[in-house]
C-alpha cells in the first residue's frame, strides 16, 4: 500500500500529501471520533515509517542477525548463510510459533509482517481474516501490505483494547500509554508525540 493508494480509496486527490483533507477523510471512512483518528494515525503514520512500508524488512547482515536474532542465529558462521536472504531468515525466526509451522513450511515467510502495524504470524492472519470475513486473506496474504493495512491496524486496537486508551485525550500521557502497548516501549516517542497532536488539530 501507499498513502497514495489509501487516498484513492477515501476519495480525496492522491497527492501522497496526510494532510488535514485526507485526515478528515480517513476520519470519516474508517468511522473515528478525532481523538481516535489522531492516535491512530500518528500511531500508524510512525510504524510505517509515514506511510511508507507495509511490508517487513528482513534483509538483513550477518552482523544484524547475530545482534537482534541471536537466539536464532548464535553464531557468525550460523548468520553468513542466511546474510541477505529475507525469506530464509523469516522462515527460521517466525518457525514454530504463532500458529507458524516449522522451517520447511515456509509458513514464516508467507506470514511475515505486514500492514501498518505489521500483522505477524498465521494465528493472526486467520484471526484477521475471520475479522473482515475475507478467506482470502490466507490465501494472498500479500493484500495485507496492498489493500488491508489501515483494517489490519484497526483489528490490532480492536484486539487490544486500544480504543480506550485513546478515548482518554490527547495528552502525553495517553500518548506515552498506547505506545507502551503498540512498541513494547518508548521507542519514538517524540515523533509519535509531535504526530498525535499535529494531527488532532486536522479534525478538532
Amino acid at each position: 500500500m501507499s498513502l497514495k493508494s489509501l487516498q484513492t480509496k477515501i476519495g480525496v486527490t492522491a497527492d501522497g500529501a496526510f494532510g488535514p483533507n485526507t485526515m478528515k477523510k480517513a476520519m470519516e471512512f474508517y468511522k473515528l471520533t478525532p481523538i481516535r483518528a489522531a492516535h491512530f494515525f500518528a500511531q500508524t503514520a510512525h510504524e510505517s515509517a509515514n506511510f511508507k512500508a507495509f511490508s517487513e524488512n528482513l534483509n538483513y547482515s550477518a552482523s544484524g542477525l547475530t545482534g537482534i536474532f541471536k537466539k536464532y542465529f548464535p553464531t557468525q558462521e550460523k548468520a553468513l548463510l542466511y546474510e541477505r536472504k529475507p525469506e530464509k531468515i523469516a522462515n527460521v525466526v517466525y518457525a514454530s510459533r504463532m500458529g507458524n509451522g516449522d522451517e520447511a513450511s515456509g509458513e514464516g515467510w508467507k506470514f511475515r509482517g505486514r500492514g501498518a502495524l505489521q500483522l505477524t504470524g498465521k494465528n493472526n492472519y486467520n484471526a484477521f481474516s475471520d475479522y473482515l470475513k475475507k478467506p482470502e486473506i490466507i490465501t494472498n496474504p500479500d493484500l495485507v501490505a496492498t489493500e488491508f493495512s489501515f483494517e489490519s491496524a484497526m483489528f490490532f486496537f480492536d484486539k487490544n483494547k486500544l480504543w480506550s486508551i485513546c478515548d482518554e485525550g490527547v495528552s502525553d500521557a495517553s500518548i506515552l500509554k498506547l505506545t507502551k502497548r503498540i512498541n513494547g516501549g518508548t521507542n519514538g516517542l517524540e515523533d509519535r508525540t509531535q504526530k498525535t497532536k499535529k494531527y488532532y488539530g486536522y479534525v478538532k
